[in-house]
C-alpha cells in the first residue's frame, strides 16, 4: 500500500542543506530507500511503501544536527547514516557529527563524515606513528594536516613537517621549469593546499623561513631527528622500502609520525617494491603504532570520484592486471 508523510523543515537554509546542489541528496536518499522523495520548500515529501519510508525518515531525522543547523550536508553523510540504521550505531553517528576537529579560515566545520574516517582521527590524536592507506578522496593526507596544525596553534609540538617522495608521474623533474625548489613545489602542492585551509596564505612562508612549518622532499629527511614534531609523510606508496626505514627511524622524542598512502597508485618503477606494503607487513605487530584503512565508501570528493574508485576495484578485482601496480 502506497505510504505517504512529510517532514517541515525549519527554514530555506535547512531545506538546501538537506537537499543538497541541484537536489542530489534528495536522489541519493531516493536511491538508498527506494521512496520518492520531492523538496517542496521547507517540506520534505516521502512517498512509497511503508518500509521505504520509514527508512527515508529514519535517515532525515539521523541527519537533523547537520541539516538543522544549515550545514552542506555529503553524499559520505547520507551514506553513513544508512549504515549506522542498519548496525545499529546511532550513538556514534551522533559522536561523528559533534566531534569537531577544526575549522577553517572560512569557519567551515572540519569532522569526521564515515565510521572509519573518526577511527583515523581518534588514531592520529591518541598513537605517535599512524599508518592510513585509502584511494584518492577519503581524506587521508587533509585530516592528518588538519589535526597537525591544529596541534601546533595549540603549542603541543613545535614543528609541522610534511614530506613527500619526489617520484615522477609521466614526467621528469629535470623538465620542469625553474631551481630546485620550484620544480619540487608541484609534488608538494597537496600539502599547500591543506595548510591554506587553515593558516592565512600570507602568514605561511614567514612559518616556513623561522622551520615552524618544514614542507620538502622526502631526501631531506635522512641524517636528522625529528623531535617535538607533528610529521606527514603523504604519497607513501612511491618510497623505496629503504626510504621508508629510513624517514620511520628519524622519529624523535614528543614527535608523531603519520604516514599516508594508495598501493593501488604506485609511480615507482614496475620492478620496485613499493616501501609502504613492506613497512605495514613488518610493523603489523608492533606495539604503539595504528594501522588505518580508508575504502571507497570514505570518498569525500566528487560522487564520481567513488565510482570511479569503485569500477577501478571491481577491475582489478576481476583478476586483470592493474595499469600500475
Amino acid at each position: 500500500m502506497q505510504q505517504t508523510a512529510h517532514i517541515d523543515l525549519p527554514s530555506s537554509e535547512s531545506a538546501i542543506a538537506l537537499a543538497g546542489h541541484q537536489s542530489e541528496n534528495l536522489k541519493l536518499l531516493a536511491q538508498q530507500t527506494g521512496a520518492n522523495i520531492v523538496m517542496r520548500g521547507q517540506s520534505l515529501l516521502l512517498s512509497g511503501s511503508q518500509a521505504t519510508v520509514d527508512l527515508a525518515q529514519h535517515i532525515v531525522s539521523a541527519l537533523e544536527p547537520l541539516w538543522s543547523q544549515g550545514n552542506i550536508i555529503s553524499r559520505a553523510d547520507i551514506l553513513t547514516a544508512r549504515q549506522a540504521i542498519n548496525t545499529d550505531q546511532l550513538d556514534e553517528l551522533k559522536a561523528i557529527h559533534s566531534e569537531v576537529v577544526t575549522r577553517t579560515r572560512r569557519g567551515d566545520v572540519i569532522r569526521a563524515k564515515t565510521f572509519r574516517q573518526r577511527q583515523y582521527i581518534q588514531a592520529l590524536e591518541k598513537k605517535d606513528l599512524i599508518f592510513c592507506s585509502g584511494p584518492a578522496g577519503t581524506g587521508k593526507t587533509f585530516l592528518a594536516a588538519m589535526v597537525g596544525v591544529r596541534a601546533l596553534m595549540n603549542d603541543e609540538y613545535e614543528r609541522l613537517i610534511l614530506t613527500r617522495p619526489a617520484v615522477e608521474a609521466g614526467e621528469r623533474l629535470g623538465f620542469l621549469p625553474g631551481d630546485l625548489q620550484q620544480k619540487i613545489n608541484p609534488y608538494l602542492r597537496p600539502l599547500y593546499d591543506a595548510l591554506h585551509e587553515l593558516i592565512d596564505p600570507e602568514k605561511i612562508p614567514g612559518l616556513m623561513e623561522r622551520g615552524v612549518i618544514e614542507i620538502a622532499p622526502l631526501a631531506y629527511m635522512r641524517g636528522r631527528t625529528l623531535s617535538n614534531a607533528f610529521v606527514i609523510l603523504d604519497e607513501a606508496q612511491n618510497t623505496t622500502p629503504a626510504q621508508m626505514k629510513m624517514v620511520l627511524t628519524r622519529l624523535g622524542f614528543k614527535s608523531r609520525m603519520v604516514v599516508t598512502g594508495d598501493t593501488t597508485q604506485t609511480d615507482l618503477p614496475l620492478n620496485q617494491t613499493s616501501g609502504l606494503g613492506v613497512a605495514q607487513r613488518i610493523l603489523a605487530s608492533v606495539e604503539g603504532i595504528a594501522f588505518c584503512k580508508l575504502t571507497q565508501a570514505d570518498v569525500v570528493r566528487h560522487p564520481l570520484v567513488q565510482r570511479i574508485v569503485a569500477a577501478y576495484e571491481t577491475y582489478e578485482n576481476a583478476g586483470k592486471p592493474s595499469p600500475r601496480r
